[in-house]
């Protein structure tokens, strides 16, 4: 036999067992990774459930999750929980700052990126975060209105 029709055979023998390998493989396998549309159906819709149920649990209060708007009386103050943003829209505020152990904790003003001291004005459109619960908001010096995102009350 030649060279090159020993060559030719290898070359086919080789051919014929992968190509039999394939033919023969379990379908889901490991070497034929197939699913069906109907698996991939149920389990986006495992997925669904599953974050709607997360979402749930997380969103008790929808009402502390969307903006408000709150009108304010000249000389009454918006005290606000943690975590609360609040934005002057029209009318005149200043900050409630909290005085602990000697250093004053005020509110975190995002949009200048500094903290608001006791009594410093609260500019209008200004995204402004009240870290804790702990009796800090704004007092209005004039009739205002803010956009309020999370709880407060008003005293």
């Amino acid at each position: 036999m030649s060279r090159f029709k020993r060559l030719c055979i290898g070359v086919g023998s080789v051919i014929i067992l992968l190509g039999a390998t394939v033919v023969f493989s379990e379908p889901g396998s490991e070497n034929d990774p197939l699913v069906s549309l109907s698996y991939v159906e149920k389990k986006i819709e495992q997925l669904k459930y599953y974050v709607d149920e997360k979402i749930g649990n997380n969103n008790e209060n929808t009402a502390a999750n969307s903006w408000k708007a709150v009108e304010v009386a000249k000389g009454q103050s918006l005290i606000c929980k943690e975590g609360t943003e609040i934005i002057l829209r029209s009318g005149e505020a200043r900050a409630i700052a909290i005085i602990s152990n000697g250093i004053e904790n005020g509110l975190t003003d995002i949009t200048f990126g500094k903290d608001l001291k006791m009594e410093e004005d609260i500019k209008p459109n200004h995204l402004i975060i009240v870290p804790r619960d702990d009796g800090r908001g704004a007092k209005a010096i004039r009739n205002s209105f803010f956009l309020v995102k999370g709880n407060y009350e008003i005293r």
